[in-house]
């Protein structure tokens, strides 16, 4: 039972990094270059300030300890297996495409519409956190989805706040959910498919 736990595992977090590597890449054509710079990884008018990375430390250290509440989580950790392998996929497909769309996309047209930033971080946070209820139908446990909401949705929050404190770079936001996904992404799933989620206090979900 345990190695048809990690194979589905697996199989959903391979089918992420196809859906969402592919939007990625599409976002990269024709210039990779001029996307970096979108997001804040070359010089540009995106260029982090360092209250974003602070900013960003907070988040990842908060959201890893609390993941690490499910023991899944802190079972696989720093295994380096196959899932941690298909983890960082998902950290740098879902970390670039969600924040992309989630925090750059969704809040600069929240403040374009002139509504603040409480609004737009709230808004960001809960369209994020409604996304992950998918992940009801990891288990078949709506409990699981109503964790999952719970938890991205506060994720989805303290990434938005990133957001602003970065100066609207995507950056810090994107390195954050990177190493959250990279180190909780395994024994996230891991707890999904075997329905520790529905019935752990709320931890994190962030793919």
């Amino acid at each position: 039972m345990a190695l048809d736990h990690r194979r589905k595992a697996g199989l959903i977090l391979g089918a992420f990094i196809v859906y969402e590597g592919a939007f990625v890449a599409w976002g990269c054509y024709p210039s990779p270059a001029r996307f970096l710079r979108y997001l804040g990884f070359l010089p540009g008018r995106h260029t982090p300030s360092l209250w974003g990375w602070a900013a960003a430390l907070v988040v990842t250290v908060f959201f890893v300890w609390r993941s690490s509440k499910l023991p899944s989580v802190r079972a696989s950790m720093f295994v380096p297996d196959g899932l941690k392998l298909l983890a960082i996929g998902v950290g740098v497909a879902a970390g670039i495409l969600e924040e992309w769309l989630f925090r750059g996309i969704l809040m600069d047209w929240l403040a374009a519409q002139g509504l603040g930033a409480i609004v737009q971080v709230a808004v960001s946070g809960l369209a994020f956190g409604l996304m992950h209820a998918v992940w009801a139908f990891f288990k078949g446990s709506w409990r699981a989805g109503f964790t999952a909401t719970l938890a991205t949705g506060a994720l989805g929050i303290g990434l938005a706040v990133v957001y602003l404190a970065g100066g609207r770079s995507l950056a810090p936001c994107i390195v954050a959910h990177f190493w959250v996904d990279a180190l909780c992404e395994p024994g996230l799933m891991l707890a999904a498919v075997r329905g520790e989620m529905g019935r752990a206090l709320p931890a994190q979900t962030a793919a």
